[in-house]
């Protein structure tokens, strides 16, 4: 015969005799299964923050069955848990239409953005030197505009978009 542990959901032992074996030691998986029950049951709003660090401090402590079942005696068990509790699924509204042109200046305000600012430290650490040093934001702005220019003329969209 086997029964269904209430602090796990898995099935246990039992004596032919005398029913389910709750004086069975329990080991660190058990508790483990236990502590992450409990948060389930915070999760499902069933247990306060309170109540889930006493009672998790009891599972860690438990080393019988009877004593962690304890913890579990007034809360479902995992499966009627699990059907009250299961979320329903409402269709996802697509995304609006984005305005015209939104996309590309999306594609292009960083770049002009980031290249200013490279322009600037360029300019600082040139008047800084005494003299102009050469023009690494080239660097920046070429490769990364080249890309740009090159998915704005073949109307492309940008890496991750989702229209």
């Amino acid at each position: 015969m086997a029964h269904q542990d209430a602090s796990t959901g898995q099935p246990g032992r039992t004596d032919l005799r005398t029913g389910p074996r709750t004086d069975l030691r329990i080991g660190d998986d058990e508790r483990e299964r236990g502590a992450a029950r409990l948060a389930g049951q915070v999760g499902a709003g069933r247990l306060d923050l309170a109540e889930y660090e006493e009672r998790v401090g009891r599972v860690y402590a438990a080393r019988t069955r009877a004593e962690l079942d304890a913890v579990f005696a007034d809360l479902p068990a995992p499966q009627a848990a699990a059907r009250q509790t299961a979320p329903r699924r409402r269709p996802v509204p697509p995304f609006p239409p984005l305005p015209p042109g939104l996309p590309l200046a999306a594609a292009w305000v960083p770049w002009v953005v980031v290249n200013a600012i490279c322009l600037v430290v360029w300019v600082a650490t040139s008047l800084g030197a005494g003299h102009p040093l050469p023009f690494w934001p080239v660097w920046v702005a070429g490769p990364w505009g080249a890309v740009l220019l090159l998915g704005t003329l073949t109307g492309r969209r940008p890496c991750g978009s989702r229209h």
